[in-house]
């Protein structure tokens, strides 16, 4: 039975907190909106990415069907049929669909088309050609017609077409008419497919002699897993539905973490937030704990109280911000789509709840109000009785010397954790390193302030204002690092992001001012291509001077990873196009194909100079890096690869993009006429035209949007720094009441107490800008040197926004300044007498 003396400090206790939540409401609110806000973005942008992940593998999946696995063409060139009749023999596999895959549209709908052998396919993928025949002309026989041609419900109504509408698909640079004879009633909805006879689609579209996939269904999963390996045709993969969707995971995956993390920053900052409101709040009630304390109440007893007062900031702020997180998904999803701009997917995400990631924000939000509470109550709970019943104010005496070396080792331990390889691809260790970083760096703060102040405490000041501000802030560091805390994270991330994107924005207009070397460009959309024949009537234009025609094709190296670009373009001759190399070519042995790999391909795959390398394009032949260039546009990698050498050994001659250097005079708009006009009728709607300005500020509008979120969450960071900071230093001024009190007996008039009060809050928000700044410095390195290598593949040079920094420097400034006065108004109001009458 606890002692009665207990009992009444502990019910005192209850009575205190009560009393505190009343007497400053607006404190607890702002501190739970500042989780709120958190808990917010971090569960929107979870539940965005998820939400468009499982739209992309509902997407994945149905254009596959449910093949238990499937051997796949390394690129749009297919690989030989003949392998087919091998393949069904193997060893394990019980049946197998061939199937001709194809990229089409058809009046402005983009979908899948698939040409299947119904027989085979219904035994194997059965939802793929689970038809219903309708119309006049509809029979059992349908999935055989040459032109009948079966459309999901989603390519339909995309087409704005009925069944038995005749249209114009255009795929492998053909446009064949097909009558549409059915729907695909067995395809989710959402899913842009398209089925006609294999048959017909080898013949239609110039794909005689050529498979996309092969669809297999197993007897014996292990024997065929073993026996398949061997039997593989070049230019092929074995893929399962799990190694299919993850192609397009990996690709987007870093993207994804990277904005999860970023919408944690306004967590963490909410967290610093409520460790500055509790700081002060503990540090306005330590006389009464200190009487408890007196009363018989242990220290626990505080600390648990005041983790009490925390628990219920996380429950109505994580609470709050589940709710309004998933009302901001469904608004992103719409404004923004399933990859909130970063280009990774196509199409509408449905918006799906995750019960298992709202309890684990949930739960950050707890953890972040729990430890910002137990902090300072730890501190509170360990002063004498004695002394805290005295005490006011900072404890730090001005003579004693501030703490720095939990600083140093939190920043070395950052800079160690920055230095670590990668996880599963992923900077896990470099974003470790910067939690550290701000960790220290707010450690270090009360060191800092004391250093930078230092100068000024030992000069001579004639200014009365100016002198107390300065001896004050000098004389009680750790206050000032309490009202800082959230202003130097939330500076120090914004700086770091401004500067990495400054940078990788920066690199990336001098990259393409440097390729976007031609006047005219031309590409061919959609499948489409130029022929021999039509490259000819192409450079024969009048005005054109030099025409150098490319071929870019997908190609996959790995079935769980996202295939990199193969690029055919002239690499000698006139005609030849530019390279950013990446350090000094070297020489190619005889024998060998010369091809160049980019920075992101040599970080993927590994991929030096000098090394023989395998591409699956082309059987046995020969490839040797011949040097790493720089590649801002293809994140999954790419190889160059010389255009004669990529005729020669596959025997495709076809090219979908040319880059026209114009003859003296001539103008870009009269020669992209002529161009269009020499074009085949079926081709010249599937060809765009642009000028190297148009396409630059096109890259650049993209690189833009799919940076629009993280200036978005970054802005929220900051506005919750800027919140707290102004909370922080309102609190301060209010409790120093008594002080303002006997400086006012002292003669100190209330003009001189404001000036003051606007030079300590001038110098608060230039001591915490100058530390923002310094610490956001170090963490923008690991953003581009570390977190941005690692997560995109991308190096590029640091380019500090100097416009940018100095705002910052001055918004905080005046921000801080204009808060402390406000708030000094207020605390200076109060008679002087009745103000210190407790201290008489």
């Amino acid at each position: 039975m606890a002692e009665p003396g207990v009992v009444s400090a502990r019910l005192a206790l209850g009575w205190l907190i009560a009393g505190e939540w009343r007497a400053h409401p607006a404190r607890f609110l702002l501190t739970a909106l500042a989780i709120a806000v958190g808990v917010a973005l971090g569960f929107a942008v979870h539940l965005i990415n998820g939400s468009a992940l499982a739209s992309f593998d509902g997407a994945v999946r149905g254009v596959n069907g449910a093949a238990d696995l499937a051997v796949r063409a390394t690129s749009p060139l297919g690989f030989d049929e003949r392998a087919y009749p091998r393949l069904s023999l193997a060893p394990g596999v019980a049946d197998a669909s061939p199937v001709v895959s194809l990229p089409a549209q058809a009046n402005g709908a983009r979908f899948t088309l698939l040409g299947l052998d119904a027989i085979r396919a219904a035994a194997v993928t059965p939802s793929l050609i689970g038809a219903q025949a309708r119309g006049p002309d509809a029979s059992t026989d349908a999935l055989f017609d040459d032109d009948g041609l079966f459309l999901s419900r989603t390519t339909l109504a995309a087409a704005h077409a009925k069944t038995g509408d005749t249209i114009t698909v255009a795929a492998n640079g053909r446009r064949v008419r097909l009558r549409i004879i059915g729907l695909l009633p067995a395809v989710a909805e959402g899913q842009a497919i398209g089925v006609i006879d294999i048959a017909a689609a080898q013949e239609s579209f110039g794909r005689l002699g050529r498979l996309d996939r092969l669809d297999l269904r197993l007897a014996d999963a292990a024997a065929a897993r073993a026996a398949l390996p061997d039997l593989l045709p070049a230019g092929s993969v074995i893929a399962s539905p799990d190694t299919v969707a993850q192609q397009g995971e990996s690709l987007s995956r870093a993207y994804r973490v990277n904005l999860d993390m970023l919408a944690l920053v306004a967590l963490l900052t909410g967290g610093f937030l409520v460790y500055s409101a509790q700081s002060l709040s503990v540090a306005r009630r330590l006389r009464a704990f200190a009487l408890l304390r007196t009363l018989g109440l242990p220290r626990s007893g505080i600390v648990t109280a005041v983790a009490v007062e925390g628990l219920a900031i996380g429950l109505v702020g994580a609470g709050v911000g589940l709710a309004a997180g998933y009302g901001l998904a469904s608004v992103a999803l719409r404004w923004f789509g399933g990859d909130l701009g970063g280009g990774y997917f196509r199409g509408d995400a449905g918006l799906a709840f995750q019960p298992l990631a709202a309890a684990g924000f949930l739960g950050l939000g707890l953890a972040a109000a729990l430890l910002g509470s137990i902090l300072p109550a730890r501190a509170a709970a360990r002063a004498a009785p004695a002394a805290a019943l005295k005490a006011s104010g900072d404890p730090v005496d001005p003579r004693a010397r501030v703490p720095w070396k939990p600083a140093v080792a939190l920043l070395a331990a950052g800079g160690v954790a920055a230095l670590l390889p990668p996880i599963a691809a992923l900077p896990l260790f470099g974003f470790a390193g910067i939690a550290l970083l701000l960790a220290g760096g707010i450690a270090g703060m009360p060191w800092l302030a004391r250093r930078l102040l230092g100068p000024w405490a030992r000069r001579n000041i004639a200014s009365v204002p100016r002198l107390l501000a300065i001896r004050h802030l000098h004389g009680a560091p750790g206050a000032a690092a309490t009202a800082l805390c959230g202003m130097v994270a939330s500076t120090a991330l914004m700086i770091a992001m401004a500067t990495m994107v400054t940078s990788f924005r920066g690199a990336v207009d001098e990259w393409l001012g440097e390729v976007l070397a031609a006047d005219l460009y031309l590409r061919a959309e959609g499948g489409a291509g130029f022929d021999p024949a039509t490259q000819a009537r192409l450079a024969a234009t009048p005005g054109v001077s030099a025409l150098a025609f490319s071929r870019q094709l997908p190609l996959t190296i790995r079935a769980d990873r996202a295939p990199l670009t193969l690029i055919a373009r002239p690499l000698t001759g006139p005609s030849a196009r530019l390279l950013v190399p990446v350090g000094r070519p070297i020489a190619v042995p005889p024998g060998a194909i010369a091809v160049w790999v980019s920075e992101p391909a040599q970080r993927l795959y590994g991929w030096n100079p000098g090394e023989a390398i395998r591409l699956p394009v082309a059987g046995n032949a020969r490839f040797v890096v011949a040097g790493i260039w720089r590649d801002y546009a293809r994140q999954a990698g790419a190889v160059v690869i010389d255009a004669a050498a990529y005729t020669r050994i596959t025997g495709d001659a076809t090219r979908d993009e040319a880059a026209a250097t114009l003859a003296p005079g001539a103008r870009a708009d009269a020669v992209g006429r002529g161009m269009r006009a020499r074009l085949p009728a079926g081709l010249r709607d599937a060809v765009s035209l642009a000028e190297p300005s148009t396409l630059r500020s096109f890259a650049l509008d993209l690189f833009d949007r799919s940076f629009a979120v993280t200036y978005l969450l970054e802005a929220v960071a900051i506005l919750v720094g800027l919140a707290g900071v102004a909370a922080t230093i309102s609190a301060q001024t209010v409790a120093r009441s008594r002080e303002f009190g006997m400086l006012r007996h002292l003669g100190v008039s209330k003009r001189q107490l404001t000036a003051m009060l606007a030079q300590e809050g001038a110098l608060l928000g230039l001591v915490g800008a100058v530390a923002g700044v310094l610490l956001g410095g170090v963490v923008s390195q690991v953003l581009i040197h570390v977190v941005n290598p690692q997560s995109f593949n991308f190096t590029m040079e640091t380019r500090v926004p100097v416009g940018t920094v100095l705002g910052v420097i001055a918004a905080l400034v005046a921000a801080a300044a204009a808060t402390a006065v406000i708030a000094g108004r207020r605390a200076t109001a109060a008679d002087a007498v009745l103000a210190v009458r407790e201290d008489w």
